[in-house]
């Protein structure tokens, strides 16, 4: 699924029946944008991937157990984009107990190779009871305040730092 949240084009991927097309409803619900939901065919136009869906495909998004729905029927005309540039991959796999995902402060960042371009990705574990669409409009907020130099797992790093500092000093 490709969808653009808050302007930036969000790849969903992962392994069959993760959810990945009930994710891009519920985005497109919140008021982004879908572009493509199965097949994403993408073109490398100077240093940028844009993804785009197929002709058969557009405008529409699978469902397992309702089916096939028009998007630009169900939410209007606003709910559809041609193309998007895939500014960041978000790749959802099945929770694992005992794996070290992602947390506070850790800065693991890691790419899909698309086209001899390097897109960052994220890894979302899939578990009963999160909601992936806010977990991602969260990390496309995140991503755009990085964007401009603002970092709240390096401003935590600090602030532990100095915490650490501090407390050295005064024993």
């Amino acid at each position: 699924v490709l969808i653009s949240v808050f302007g930036k084009g969000v790849l969903i991927t992962g392994d069959s029946g993760m959810g990945k097309s009930e994710v891009g409803l519920e985005l497109i619900r919140k008021g982004h944008v879908l572009v493509s939901d199965d097949r994403v065919d993408v073109k490398r136009v100077h240093n940028d991937i844009i993804g785009f869906a197929p002709h058969l495909l557009k405008g529409l998004l699978e469902l397992r157990g309702i089916g096939i729905i028009d998007v630009m029927r169900m939410f209007g005309a606003s709910s559809m984009l041609d193309e998007a540039r895939i500014d960041f991959v978000v790749y959802l796999e099945k929770w694992q107990d005992g794996k070290a995902y992602k947390r506070v402060g850790m800065d693991e960042t890691s790419f899909m190779n698309v086209l001899d371009i390097e897109i960052p990705q994220l890894v979302f574990p899939v578990k009963e009871g999160r909601n992936l669409a806010v977990l991602i409009e969260a990390a496309v907020t995140d991503f755009n305040l990085k964007e401009r130099g603002i970092d709240a797992g390096a401003e935590f790093d600090e602030r532990v730092y100095n915490y650490i500092l501090a407390q050295t000093k005064e024993s």
